[in-house]
């Protein structure tokens, strides 16, 4: 688990008990800041993160038949059979590929050129090539291939220590001068979480509904009432004690922020897409709900994280990643169409990340913890219908393999990736590199997947 400060001990835990709270007025928010702002500059981002170390290998596959024969020859019991996968043809390679058999909403969502592919994107602290990891010759990311140090990375893009900020923070910290208003601008579905933590920013990190009402404090009768109220008194008391208060502080602020969201909420309209009855589904649902009432919460910047679990596929891998995949594409295929009936497609942009890829080689009928691993963006901004990166060689012990099982050594460093979403996002580019450190390392910052 990652060391925080004092700052983010306090925000995160005090937010993560105290976001549930919710009310029916805009507290110090009020009226005027949600007519304060236009939302005609709006942009999301909505990261889905899949906890474990998803085998893009079996998400991707060539689908040529050269191709297609050297992957079924490499991964034994776990390959798909041709005539299951699903074809695309991505321009950049020249050749067909094909998605996961669940991959039915992506495919067409491919084909419309609102999903496209970033190949191969894995923690590098600088371009890196099989020979010099091999050689010890050039500085990696700590701990690669483990589950809790490589998560972390993915949401920090610190990778040769123990972060204390995440690089949502750290880009909400870089826009929220010139975007944000008084509501925070980072909102997690998945309880707290190092990727929401920034210096200035804040967050709201619950699971998976920031307005529920702690035990005791909601349904509207005199006693949760007079509860509330108490506690709120409680929280304006002066100490003394810089600790106590600092809580109370931040305790306070994420009493009104549930408040003003639940008062926002309130304000919507049911959406008429349908989403699945999955926790992802849910979550991703409950985004749309947020993203839906963004002019009475007055901001033009929005940052969301989801997750889903169970990608750690050591054994019985075939059928746990149909079940995963197939709720990732139900989900973010419904997510998507949400967008669509908002009218925001073109200003919300998801995308996926993982712990880390697995390898190339089965582990009898599971796979192993490796490096690379590729990206799914979906988005009305996304420059679709094609794969960015460089894809690797699917050949165990060849020039992309760290390792003789197939651990590809990433061709799109986590900062590329995450630069070119932040870009979009409206992070100026003399302050990417203080946002992705890892970034002057790399000659090229962007990798272009976005309109």
């Amino acid at each position: 688990m990652a060391k925080w400060n004092r700052r983010a001990f306090l925000r995160t835990t005090c937010c993560s008990a105290a976001a549930g709270f919710a009310a029916a007025s805009f507290s110090r928010f009020g009226m005027m800041n949600a007519l304060a702002q236009s939302a005609t500059d709006y942009k999301a981002l909505v990261c889905i993160f899949l906890f474990g170390g998803n085998d893009s290998n079996n998400m991707v596959i060539p689908f040529d038949a050269t191709g297609y024969n050297a992957y079924r020859a490499a991964r034994g019991g776990l390959a798909l059979a041709q005539g299951s996968i699903l074809p695309i043809d991505p321009p950049s390679q020249g050749k067909p590929f094909a998605f996961h058999p669940r991959f039915t909403g992506m495919q067409t969502l491919f084909n419309q050129q609102h999903a496209a592919v970033v190949a191969n994107v894995g923690t590098l602290i600088q371009p890196t090539t099989r020979d010099q990891f091999r050689r010890g010759g050039v500085q990696v990311p700590i701990n690669l291939f483990s589950h809790s140090d490589q998560e972390a990375q993915m949401q920090t893009a610190i990778l040769d220590k123990i972060a204390e900020t995440g690089w949502a923070g750290r880009t909400a910290d870089k826009i929220q001068a010139a975007f944000g208003g008084n509501f925070p601008i980072i909102i997690s579905l998945a309880g707290t979480n190092i990727f929401c933590e920034g210096l200035v920013a804040q967050s709201i990190q619950s699971n998976g509904n920031p307005t529920r009402l702690l035990s005791g404090f909601g349904g509207g009768s005199a006693e949760s009432t007079a509860r509330l109220s108490a506690l709120q008194s409680l929280l304006t008391f002066d100490t003394g004690l810089s600790l106590v208060q600092a809580a109370s502080t931040t305790t306070g602020s994420a009493i009104q922020n549930g408040q003003a969201l639940a008062a926002a909420l309130a304000t919507g309209t049911p959406l008429a897409t349908v989403f699945p009855n999955s926790g992802l589904s849910s979550q991703l649902q409950q985004v749309a709900k947020i993203i839906q009432v963004r002019g009475a919460l007055g901001l033009q910047r929005q940052i969301f994280f989801v997750s889903t679990g169970g990608y750690d596929t050591h054994s019985d891998q075939l059928p746990q990643q149909d079940n995963l995949l197939n709720d990732l594409n139900q989900s973010l295929s419904a997510f998507y169409q949400a967008t669509v009936e908002m009218g925001v497609a073109s200003q919300v942009t998801a995308f996926t990340l993982s712990d880390f890829g697995r390898t190339w080689l089965p582990n009898s009928n599971g796979t192993d913890h490796a490096w690379g691993s590729h990206m799914v963006v979906v988005g009305g901004a996304v420059k679709g219908g094609d794969f960015y990166g460089t894809f690797p060689t699917l050949v165990a012990g060849g020039p992309d393999d760290a390792t003789s099982e197939g651990r590809w050594v990433p061709t799109t460093s986590l900062d590329q990736y995450a630069a070119t979403l932040a870009s979009w996002f409206g992070v100026q580019a003399a302050d990417l590199p203080s946002v992705f450190p890892n970034l002057p390392n790399f000659a090229t910052p962007t990798v272009g997947f976005m309109g």
